[in-house]
């Protein structure tokens, strides 16, 4: 029998009373599933700093060369090691280096045969950085950098004085004073046409792999167009005969880049004059310095891209002068 409190505990009172007691039993817990080891993400690849260096680049125009890196070649990731990395730190006043071009492979990357890189510094100078990448556990490395200015006119004048008095023989004793003459050049550029500029520095499209097709030079004081004669080098060993410095070196509109020219001063006045240039190419990156009808140009069919003139009087030092007086 049940008693008075029994009785009078309603059917809902019941039921929260049974609730009560199901909530103090332990829940059974639900089964976590484990994850093995191998299904878990995978770690990225180590890949080892083994040298850097801070490179600071005055006002103008470089070449940055670095050398055959030292190391065992080796591949992390995907990537091949050992390769150096070039790049401009962030700059608060956005006047930082630009990197114009790369060579042999564009971009900033630079594989275990080395490479050059073109920067432009601002007036107030900056700094590239130079980073080593290998494989972990590798011995530091040498970083064989090389840089070297390719404009400017005191740069130019002692390298070109030095090419003269080296090679001029005894037409150039007494007259290792150089100046330039000013010029203009006119350059046919695939999808952009004729295109006139002055003759100072780098012309053409530097680092932007723009094939130059034709080309003209024009002196502006002292010798006539045709005081300067014009070779181009083509496709499959073609070339062109030589021609005067006013007419069109190559061709227009028919899609045959130059791979190489060379520019001479016409026997008359070679005494008295030189021309001294260098070429840009694709793979190849910049020339060496080449003067007075020496071919410039590069292996393979290598397009040229943009080209440096430069035609100079050879003229009295002082002291020479005022001895003659």
């Amino acid at each position: 029998m049940r008693n008075t409190a029994e009785a009078e505990r309603s059917p809902a009172t019941a039921r929260r009373a049974g609730a009560a007691r199901r909530s103090r039993t332990p829940a059974a817990s639900e089964p976590t599933a484990s994850v093995p080891p191998e299904a878990a993400a995978s770690e990225a690849p180590s890949l080892a700093v083994t040298a850097v260096r801070m490179v600071q680049v005055d006002e103008g125009l470089y070449a940055l060369r670095i050398g055959e890196i030292g190391g065992s070649p080796g591949e992390v990731g995907g990537m091949l090691v050992p390769a150096a990395h070039v790049a401009a730190p962030f700059a608060e006043d956005g006047n930082g280096v630009e990197i114009v071009a790369g060579f042999p492979r564009r971009g900033p990357w630079v594989g275990k045969s080395g490479g050059t890189m073109i920067l432009r510094s601002p007036a107030a100078g900056k700094y590239v950085v130079v980073t080593l990448y290998g494989v972990p556990g590798q011995a530091a490395a040498e970083l064989p950098l090389d840089l070297r200015r390719l404009d400017g006119p005191a740069v130019e004048s002692e390298r070109a004085g030095t090419a003269v008095a080296a090679a001029g023989g005894p037409r150039a004793a007494g007259l290792t004073g150089l100046r330039d003459l000013p010029t203009e050049i006119m350059l046919h550029i695939e999808r952009t046409g004729d295109r006139l500029f002055p003759g100072r520095g780098w012309v053409g499209a530097l680092g932007r792999r723009m094939r130059i097709e034709g080309f003209s030079i024009k002196p502006l004081e002292q010798l006539a167009p045709g005081d300067i004669e014009l070779k181009g080098y083509l496709p499959n060993g073609g070339e062109t005969p030589w021609v005067p410095g006013g007419a069109l070196c190559g061709t227009r509109g028919r899609g045959l880049p130059l791979i190489g020219f060379a520019v001479r001063i016409a026997p008359q006045h070679a005494e008295r004059f030189d021309v001294l240039y260098q070429g840009s190419f694709f793979n190849g990156g910049i020339s060496e310095q080449h003067r007075n009808g020496s071919p410039c140009r590069a292996a393979a069919d290598d397009p040229l891209e943009a080209i440096n003139v430069r035609v100079v009087e050879r003229v009295p030092e002082p002291e020479t002068a005022e001895t003659a007086g």
